[in-house]
């Protein structure tokens, strides 16, 4: 790491494992402010079924890219990582280290180092898959993008049919796999990061993700989604957590059967993002309640010790 050049502090990992409350704690020793990388929390309209920061944890460190951006805009990889690098050159105008925390790893990716160029959409085939997701449901994309791009059918949020449809728009008009695309060479940025991996046993993550969902339903998931149902065919609200009460509102299922959906979908969501953030080879992994050592690590990987700004 170059001397006295400014540093990003990412912290990473899976769904529900802490997120949040570590990037305040850090932000705060630091006294700066934080950049989301929450691919759902940019919106607005979408609180509880996003975990969204709450308002006292707002309050405890500024915040940049929560509620942002409105469900009926249209929020791409590449629009954020204009967005964000924009945002964190200013930012880095009066600070020496910022931190950048979420869980959605194209995101995360897209500001570390640079967006892929991928092929021109093919706007009949989207249409086709489109038709085809809205006859048979997003199972049978599911199974294609296997079959197509294994590697990025183990990586990408599944039940994002977004996600699926581009891949697959690239895999079936180039007929070579989505994720040969994304190895370009990383683009230059003027700050260092430093990766922080959040991770802890694999019982008491899915016990932390089946109790988040439980307190989602108790804050009121269903009422938000209720509120929403006018927009439920916008690419922001096909995501775990509305996916499935869409389902139960529509009567296709019970909403016992929602919540158990949504817990079995977002852990599986979780082993994804585990799988994502560990091909980073630089990632530094620790339990998320061991801030004493996550700032050691930070500091020791500093060219000297990082003096906080009077």
């Amino acid at each position: 790491m170059q001397k006295n050049k400014k540093t990003l502090i990412v912290i990473a990992g899976p769904t529900a494992i802490g997120k949040t409350a570590l990037a305040i704690k850090v932000a705060q020793h630091y006294q700066t402010e934080i950049i989301s990388a929450d691919s759902r929390q940019f919106f607005k309209e979408m609180s509880i079924g996003t975990a969204k920061p709450s308002k006292e944890e707002l309050s405890q460190a500024k915040h940049h890219f929560i509620d942002s951006h409105s469900i009926q805009e249209e929020v791409s990889v590449g629009s954020f990582e204009k967005e964000a690098i924009s945002k964190i050159e200013a930012l880095f105008v009066e600070h020496d280290v910022l931190v950048m925390v979420g869980g959605s790893g194209l995101y995360i990716n897209a500001v570390l180092f640079g967006f892929d160029e991928l092929p021109k959409a093919d706007e009949n085939l989207r249409e086709q898959l489109n038709q085809q997701l809205t006859a048979e449901g997003i199972e049978k994309l599911q199974i294609q993008l296997k079959e197509l791009d294994p590697l990025y059918y183990s990586e990408v949020d599944i039940q994002n049919p977004q996600r699926i449809i581009r891949a697959l728009e690239v895999c079936m008009s180039t007929g070579k796999p989505f994720s040969s695309f994304r190895k370009t060479e990383a683009k230059n940025r003027s700050f260092e990061s430093i990766i922080i991996g959040l991770n802890t046993d694999r019982t008491k993550l899915y016990d932390r993700v089946n109790h988040r969902v439980d307190q989602m339903i108790t804050a009121g998931l269903v009422e938000e989604v209720t509120n929403l149902k006018e927009f439920k065919d916008l690419n922001a609200l096909k995501t775990v957590g509305y996916s499935e009460i869409f389902n139960y509102l529509e009567e296709n299922i019970s909403l016992a059967e929602a919540i158990e959906k949504i817990k079995q979908n977002t852990r599986n969501f979780a082993k994804r993002q585990l799988t994502w953030f560990r091909k980073y080879p630089q990632i530094n992994w620790f339990e998320p309640s061991d801030l004493e050592n996550i700032i050691k690590t930070i500091e020791r990987l500093f060219d000297e010790p990082y003096q906080r700004k009077n």
